[in-house]
C-alpha cells in the first residue's frame, strides 16, 4: 500500500495503477503520489482547447468548471467539481473514475493525459 497519502481511496488507486505496469498508468500513479497542493488542476477550457471530439482524457488530479466545452469527450479524473461534471455531460461527454478507465483501457491505448 502507498504510504505517501492518508486518503485510503487514493492510496488504493495508486496501488492499482502501479500493478498495471504500463507506462501511462505508472505515470498517473506517480502524479497522484505527489502532495495534493502540487497535483494537476484542469479547467474545462483546457479540455476544450487540447482535445478533439471523442477522445478519452485522463486528468491525474481535479477537473474544474471554468470555461465551455463544445465537443463530447470521455474524461476520467480523481475528482470533479459539480460544474465540471455538468458541463461535460451537457456537451454529450462521459465522466469516469480513473479506476473505471483502467478497467476499460487496461493497456492505456487511446488515452491521453492532460494537465
Amino acid at each position: 500500500m502507498n504510504r505517501g497519502t492518508t486518503n485510503l481511496q487514493l492510496s488504493r488507486l495508486i496501488d492499482l495503477l502501479r500493478k498495471k505496469k504500463k507506462g501511462i498508468w505508472l505515470r498517473i500513479a506517480e502524479d497522484l503520489s505527489k502532495p495534493a497542493r502540487t497535483r494537476r488542476v484542469v479547467n474545462i477550457f483546457r479540455l476544450n482547447r487540447f482535445s478533439a471530439k471523442g477522445e478519452t482524457i485522463v486528468v491525474p488530479g481535479k477537473v474544474l468548471g471554468d470555461g465551455n466545452l463544445n465537443h463530447s469527450l470521455t474524461v476520467a479524473a480523481f475528482s470533479f467539481s459539480k460544474e465540471a461534471k455538468s458541463k461535460i455531460e451537457k456537451a454529450g461527454g462521459k465522466i469516469l473514475s480513473i479506476s473505471e478507465l483502467v478497467s476499460k483501457h487496461p493497456d492505456g491505448k487511446g488515452v491521453k493525459i492532460l494537465g
